[in-house]
């Protein structure tokens, strides 16, 4: 069995399995890839250094290889705050408006790419398989292939791509689109990236695409095609039996003085519509005032990048939603809303799902979102709760069900939000029952395991 190589932005250090505070199913499900594999898992340190040397950190935890590499001041501020995180990650959620293109920040974004490929060159046999991830890398096929790589390369985007429309305001474009044709293999959230991404192919760079998604341009060819993540189901199910969830599930309930609970769980993140969800809470409570003392919504939302400026606007926005909608309902002793900015972990986010009537998970654009599956799993069998779920998830191609799982609403619309609420709130135990198994199947066969098999059995093949 040939070598997996594993490529990311940051290394996820490996730990043992069900430890306390372990990692999410992404770094468990390429941990145990790794090992099987005699793998190594390359990327960034997230150290800084005032020159970069090319040093690599090679360390061994729990039968996984890392390498790392620490990167300099100016690196971080052009190619991971600049260019991945203020040019590609808010044109890559259709935020044009919020997309900024600097020059420097496109070097930067080159040049670590290629420290990357040089650093990780030399490591990489002859047979080994390689598999990049995310919009940090996108270019590191092409750099690997310029050193003389011949290997099975493949890319993942973990987060959406934006449609030809959208796609072509940005600087180069085409060279940052032309350097993704150097894998062998790219695999997208959901069939809407994909097609997009074919549709650019197709018009921009007049390259060929055969129906089965093969893109064939300058002589060589791509295979592009779908692979929806998913959770480690049965870790997540484990997390849910210990002392730690059911005190997070008994604290939620207690706390709630038994009212509906309606949850949401996001990073603080401008394309989560956490504005346009708070705006159509205060819609529900405004539409339905008898519902503002049996429901109590709870918004755990984890700070992120709170060195770039549009996540403290977001933040402070937030603030100030939460402070009028319950300025203006609360009671002495009773507030519709609680805010909160601050993580919790897995366990702990199992018991807060499972005592929650109502999971809302209503992004502007979001690559799957597994919260939604978070929560569907996390539910009791016997008195399940509903997800309200925006159509413009990738979780939503899976979810839906032909109208039979996840409630699908528009987050831009204030109504549609609150009817769903609504909805959901009100709705018959049978049909609550009836959604779930449906969704709970879903989310049980399409494991993050089942999607690092699938990905890496197609670029291997």
């Amino acid at each position: 069995m040939s070598r997996l190589i594993v490529v990311s932005n940051r290394v996820s250090i490996p730990k043992a399995r069900g430890a306390a505070g372990s990692q999410g199913g992404l770094a468990v499900a390429l941990g145990s890839a790794l090992r099987e594999r005699r793998g190594i898992w390359f990327g960034w340190s997230g150290e800084e250094t005032k020159k970069f040397s090319g040093h690599l950190d090679m360390q061994k935890n729990h039968g996984v290889t890392t390498a790392t590499i620490d990167l300099e001041p100016q690196d971080v501020d052009e190619y991971y705050n600049g260019y991945a995180n203020r040019t590609l990650w808010p044109l890559f959620h259709y935020r044009i408006d919020l997309a900024e293109y600097e020059s420097g920040f496109g070097k930067g974004y080159e040049r670590v790419n290629q420290r990357f490929a040089d650093s990780l060159g030399p490591l990489i046999d002859p047979e080994d398989v390689v598999w990049v991830h995310d919009y940090h890398l996108i270019p590191l096929g092409e750099r690997l292939r310029a050193r003389g790589n011949k290997n099975r390369i493949g890319f993942f985007l973990h987060i959406p791509w934006p449609p030809r429309n959208l796609l072509v305001a940005l600087p180069f474009h085409e060279r940052l689109v032309q350097t993704m044709l150097a894998y062998d293999l790219i695999g997208f959230q959901d069939e809407e990236s994909v097609d997009s991404f074919l549709g650019y192919c197709r018009k921009e760079l007049q390259a060929d695409v055969a129906d089965d998604g093969t893109v064939t341009y300058d002589g060589r060819s791509v295979k592009v095609a779908a692979f929806p993540i998913g959770l480690d189901y049965d870790e997540f199910l484990e997390g849910g039996e210990s002392g730690v969830s059911r005190q997070a599930e008994q604290r939620m309930r207690s706390s709630s003085r038994y009212r509906k609970v309606i949850i949401g769980v996001d990073r603080l993140d401008y394309s989560k519509g956490l504005p346009e969800r708070f705006d159509a809470l205060g819609r529900f409570f405004d539409t339905y005032p008898e519902r503002v003392k049996e429901t109590l919504y709870v918004q755990i939302a984890p700070p992120s990048r709170q060195d770039v400026a549009s996540y403290q606007k977001i933040r402070n926005t937030l603030e100030q939603k939460a402070g009028q909608i319950n300025g203006e309902r609360s009671e002495v002793d009773m507030v519709p809303i609680r805010y909160v900015n601050r993580g919790y972990s897995r366990q702990e986010l199992f018991g807060i799902y499972r005592s929650a009537h109502v999971g809302l998970v209503t992004p502007l654009r979001d690559g799957m979102n597994l919260v939604a599956k978070e929560y569907i799993a996390a539910q009791d069998p016997d008195d399940p709760g509903v997800l309200v779920l925006s159509r413009f998830a990738g979780a939503a191609e899976q979810l839906n069900l032909d109208g039979e799982g996840a409630l699908l609403i528009n987050p831009y619309s204030m109504e549609e939000t609150s009817e769903a609420i609504r909805a959901a709130i009100d709705m018959p135990l049978e049909e609550r029952k009836a959604r779930w198994e449906k969704l709970n199947e879903v989310v049980k066969t399409t494991t993050v395991e089942r999607w690092r098999e699938n990905f890496v059995e197609a670029l291997s093949a």
